[in-house]
């Protein structure tokens, strides 16, 4: 066994290997403290025959409940699919791997986090993800690279690596990064309206704090020396690229400046069928030998191989192309500069039913939003390694194929899907209020209907106004924008609201969504070995220029509903009222009842969902206005206190020698005692009233205990000065 162990956030880190999953390529234990991840990696042989055009890699990050020691939630009580918690955090290691591996790699490549025992304050997410780079490090898998990862928190001013939960909670900046020896290669995070100087502070202190950890992880594969497997990337055709090249370059350069993508597209189809053809019709013209049927094999195999390599070739050209025209002639695609922002389009209240709604155009890029309003019973509960805690803010992205005219079966939201779910939702909950001033859950659900580029960004301006729709009080509109970068030698272009090729095409991909006053989320990819820092706070200056247009075409567009670009004062008719109520702790008991049927019967009369608080907050949620004064009057009856001086229309319960009980508002009687009946002696109380009168009677007395004396004899004075004073004004006015 080999170890090597560095300090992280005041506690010692260490990486260990060989003795767990040995059969493993490589395989390495991450402690801190007294958490535990296991990381794997492995990779298939080379693959025989004609070789695919992507890297197989795929990434699993695994929260075992016993780490904690948890039982698995629901009825088969064993871990199943992956959680959202696990997706993002296998995200997060894919995204930081994949552009490091050797180009042309194509072995089918896996690495496997699981995490083992947990410290039930921190996530162990990190520990992954330095274990990821530690295992294919160790292994005999080409991967050149090493990385480190942390996450960086600024709590109360001060910047802290791999903070706890509760450090997190109270944190206006946190963010995930990793990255390799002088350069960072991803990042994704949130906060809360900082600006972009700030941001670039938190990048700079974690790319510090990932010097020790890379070169810890050298350390070790110093000592471990295990020799990595033969790897030769495919030599490329030059022949064939020339080839290639003669028949469809100038054709590329003419489709490259069609702006439509359906039908730029088709024009790039229409050259490769032409080129496929004329290369095909050529290879098969050619004197082959064909006397067995292994060598028919060998001549379908070597056309099969040239058809595979054209198709690469012709989609290097079209980057290529692409590429210059941006970098020499400033021109994008689409015929915009670098800064241009693609024109945009807004529409509230598109669906009359739903809460609130809204369709967010930029380009070909089109998102539909939604957002329905609910109860704290509404809300997500979250069950994982981490304490049991619920969001009362939901948001769900969906990317349906016909949004970029293609054909598949709908299944379960993908990996992607719920990354950039997570991102749009990060960017958009620290502007909704807490529960204190918005009681309602809020679920808001992208559907993408047209992509060409950054649905994800345009899913943060679709919420916004989607937000503002349902009258949800949001404390500033945000919007969000996509930023790429070409770069060649010294040669860069920073593009602003970057279209689906230009992502594909450049090296980098880099997400950014706040207010006016601020960055509220953040994610970069970057496919390049370095990016310098001046390119990068160029890139977030651009990107705030960029969300300053949006945010005005947005109030722009919004203004003959939303005059001040702020939620409407209005709910939709068919959004849920709310109202809040305070009770006292010992009253609780009254609103609910012996068994709930006290609640129970409340939400049934009224149509309302009620949550109660132990506290004695009582929040509750009714179908109309009506019913929310129904029922607002109904736990007030049940939960009010006797005020001395004021009369009351009472009910009496039960007759007693010496007086009797009256009930003057539901659960709650005084005694009326005998002497106070009337304003002459008594001898009976049945004289003056039987069991089910309804009485006026006064509070009088409430003493320190809550006992409550009423009189009937005050209340009749009361009524008679009343009556005086009445009569005395109606005789002064006549």
């Amino acid at each position: 066994m080999e170890k090597v162990e560095f300090p992280v956030n005041g506690k010692t880190m260490s990486i260990e290997t060989a003795e767990l999953a040995k059969q493993a390529s490589g395989a390495v234990l991450v402690r801190h403290g007294t958490a535990a991840v296991l990381v794997a990696a492995t990779a298939s042989g080379p693959r025989e025959g004609d070789r695919i055009d992507f890297l197989p890699l795929t990434v699993d990050y695994v929260e075992k409940t016993f780490a904690a020691g948890k039982f698995p939630g629901g009825f088969l009580k064993r871990e199943s699919r992956l959680s959202e918690k696990e997706v993002l955090t296998s995200r997060f290691i894919d995204r930081s791997l994949r552009p490091l591996f050797p180009d042309g790699y194509r072995d089918e490549t896996q690495v496997t986090a699981t995490v083992l025992s947990v410290e039930t304050d921190h996530d162990p997410d990190m520990l992954a993800m330095v274990g990821a780079s530690a295992a294919l490090n160790v292994s005999d898998i080409p991967f050149p690279e090493m990385i480190g990862a942390v996450r960086v928190a600024r709590v109360d001013g001060e910047f802290v690596v791999n903070p706890s939960f509760e450090q997190i909670d109270r944190a206006d900046i946190s963010v995930v990064v990793a990255a390799r020896r002088g350069a960072i290669v991803m990042v994704e995070g949130g906060a809360r309206q900082v600006a972009e100087a700030d941001m670039v502070a938190a990048l700079r202190y974690a790319q510090q704090a990932i010097e020790p950890i890379i070169e810890a992880q050298e350390e070790l594969a110093r000592r471990v020396g295990k020799p990595t497997r033969s790897f030769t990337a495919p030599e490329p055709n030059e022949e064939l690229r020339a080839r290639v090249a003669q028949m469809a370059l100038e054709k590329i350069r003419e489709a490259s400046r069609i702006v439509e993508k359906m039908k730029r597209y088709s024009a790039f189809d229409e050259i490769e069928a032409e080129v496929l053809g004329a290369l095909v019709t050529e290879y098969r013209s050619r004197p082959l030998e064909l006397a067995t049927i292994g060598a028919l094999h060998e001549v379908l195999a070597g056309e099969k191989t040239q058809t595979r390599q054209a198709k690469e070739i012709l989609h290097e050209l079209r980057a290529e192309v692409m590429r210059e025209r941006i970098l020499s002639e400033q021109t994008r695609i689409d015929g915009r500069s670098p800064t241009d922002i693609r024109a945009i389009g807004c529409a509230l209240r598109p669906l009359e039913r739903v809460h609130g709604s809204s369709i967010f155009t930029r380009g070909e890029t089109q998102v539909l939003a939604a957002v329905t309003l609910g109860g704290g019973s509404d809300q997500q509960v979250v069950d994982g390694l981490r304490p049991r805690h619920s969001q009362s803010f939901i948001l769900h992205y969906n990317f349906p194929p016909f949004s970029v005219g293609e054909t598949k079966m709908l299944r379960a939201p993908n990996r992607r899907e719920i990354g950039h779910g997570a991102l749009a939702r990060r960017a958009l909950e620290s502007i909704v209020p807490g529960d204190e001033d918005n009681p309602y859950t809020v679920r808001v659900v992208s559907e993408v209907l047209e992509s060409n580029g950054s649905s994800s960004m345009a899913t943060v301006c679709a919420g916004t106004l989607a937000l503002m729709d349902a009258g949800v009080r949001i404390t500033d509109p945000v919007a969000g924008i996509a930023m790429g970068l070409i770069k060649e030698g010294e040669r860069h272009a920073v593009l602003s609201d970057i279209l689906g090729d230009e992502d594909h095409l450049g090296e980098m991909d880099f997400k950014v969504a706040g207010s006016r006053n601020g960055l509220t989320a953040i994610q970069r990819d970057i496919k390049c070995t370095g990016l310098d820092w001046a390119v990068m706070e160029a890139a977030l200056e651009q990107a705030r220029q960029g969300r300053l247009h949006i945010l005005d075409r947005m109030a722009e567009e919004t203004a003959g509903e939303l005059p001040d670009f702020r939620a409407r004062e209005e709910l939709s008719p068919y959004a849920p009222r709310v109202g809040v109520l305070f009770v006292k702790p010992d009253r609780v008991r009254d609103v609910i009842g012996p068994g709930g049927k006290v609640i129970r019967a409340i939400q049934d009369a009224t149509g309302a969902k009620i949550d109660i608080e132990d506290s004695g907050r009582v929040v509750f949620f009714t179908p109309d206005g009506d019913a929310l004064e129904r029922c607002k009057s109904m736990i007030e009856d049940l939960t009010q206190d006797a005020e001395i001086g004021k009369v009351y229309l009472g009910k009496v319960k039960k007759l007693m020698d010496f007086g009797a009980f009256v009930e003057i508002f539901p659960g709650t009687d005084g005694l009326l005692h005998i002497s106070e009946l009337a304003d002459r002696r008594v001898a009976r109380v049945e004289d003056i009233c039987v069991e089910g009168d309804e009485v006026l009677v006064k509070c009088i007395d409430v003493d320190p205990s809550g006992k409550i004396r009423l009189s009937r004899r005050a209340a009749l004075d009361e009524g008679q000065r009343r009556a005086e004073k009445q009569g005395a004004r109606e005789g002064r006015g006549a």
